[in-house]
């Protein structure tokens, strides 16, 4: 499977950006899956619902599953954050696997960066990081495109996966 990342600081507009790639790509005929970072902890469980009871009893994996999809929940359990290798390694088979954040990892990404959410650029310091995507003009040697040039984003991430 082809991965490409998507980095950048918080309200950099990666999610969007990711958002609209999955659109688009899927678009071309291509099967897309993503994988999110989150910083925070996070459950997508609610209390009170069998498969958030049976993992609060101590299961260590709950599959739900339903007509529609079906979803694998894993309790860490005070063990280490799976690597993103290990991740990926869990997904179904698709042509490109989209990765919204891990941007210590090697994989190759684009940078989403807004003027107005005033961080720092990532990519001076990363060269895994093989274009920008910006809302603001920078002067740099690598590819630089307009953070809603979707078509244009989506083509380099296409040509640079060889898909």
């Amino acid at each position: 499977m082809k991965i490409y990342g998507i980095v950048g600081y918080k309200n950099a507009g990666k999610t969007g950006l990711m958002e609209r790639l999955v659109t688009e790509i899927n678009g071309r005929g291509l099967r897309v899956s993503t994988i999110k970072h989150a910083h925070h902890s996070f459950d997508v469980d609610q209390p009170a619902k069998d498969s958030y009871r049976h993992r609060a009893a101590g299961a260590q994996q709950v599959l739900l599953a339903s007509q529609s999809r079906w979803a694998l929940m894993t309790e860490l359990r005070d063990q280490p954050e799976p690597p993103l290798s290990d991740l990926l390694a869990q997904l179904a088979p698709v042509d490109l696997i989209l990765i919204e954040g891990y941007k210590r990892d090697a994989h190759p990404k684009i940078e989403a960066f807004r003027a107005e959410a005033n961080n720092p650029l990532i990519a001076p310091e990363d060269t895994s990081i093989r274009a920008i995507a910006s809302d603001t003009p920078f002067d740099t040697d690598r590819p630089v495109f307009n953070l809603d040039d979707t078509a244009a984003i989506a083509d380099f991430i296409l040509a640079e996966v060889g898909l």
